[in-house]
């Protein structure tokens, strides 16, 4: 089947079966591995990505579905060769450790941010809960969310 997904603002047409899952269109059709096939039961979160600016688990959804929608994954969220706020704080918090988590981590976590921008400690946890993480604890996760969200807020002149 042969459809068009828009991935970080590039229209790309792929011709692959009608039940090919996003995060494998995205990983074996667009070659964009950030994204990462973790548990293939969306309990995991490694395969976050933005549709229409919203994070979804991409194993849980067709690639059909995206069809027309806006799709973001972790190599378009840092613009112009400048990371973005929340992939700077992963980096200056060590909100990571072996990575496998951290991509579909960062995209939550941006997702949360433009919900609640100025999160509590328990909006950040509760948030990002659909998110797994087997070598960090969270506490360096939360901490970098957090000082994401201050430098968006002072960005934002707030």
């Amino acid at each position: 089947m042969e459809i068009t997904l828009n991935v970080n603002g590039t229209d790309h047409r792929l011709d692959c079966p009608e039940r090919t899952l996003l995060v494998h269109a995205l990983r074996d059709h667009l070659r964009l591995t950030g994204t990462h096939v973790g548990c293939d039961t969306s309990q995991c979160g490694a395969c976050t990505v933005h549709v229409d600016g919203v994070a979804v688990k991409s194993c849980a959804m067709l690639a059909v579905q995206a069809e027309g929608a806006r799709i973001l994954t972790i190599e378009g969220l840092a613009a112009d060769g400048t990371l973005h706020p929340m992939q700077q704080a992963f980096h200056l918090h060590h909100g990571l450790q072996c990575g496998f988590c951290t991509p579909g981590m960062i995209m939550a976590s941006a997702d949360l941010l433009k919900r609640i921008p100025n999160p509590t400690e328990e909006d950040i946890r509760h948030g990002l809960e659909g998110n797994l993480c087997r070598c960090t604890g969270y506490q360096n996760i939360v901490a970098a969310v957090q000082a994401a969200a201050e430098k968006l807020r002072i960005e934002k002149g707030g």
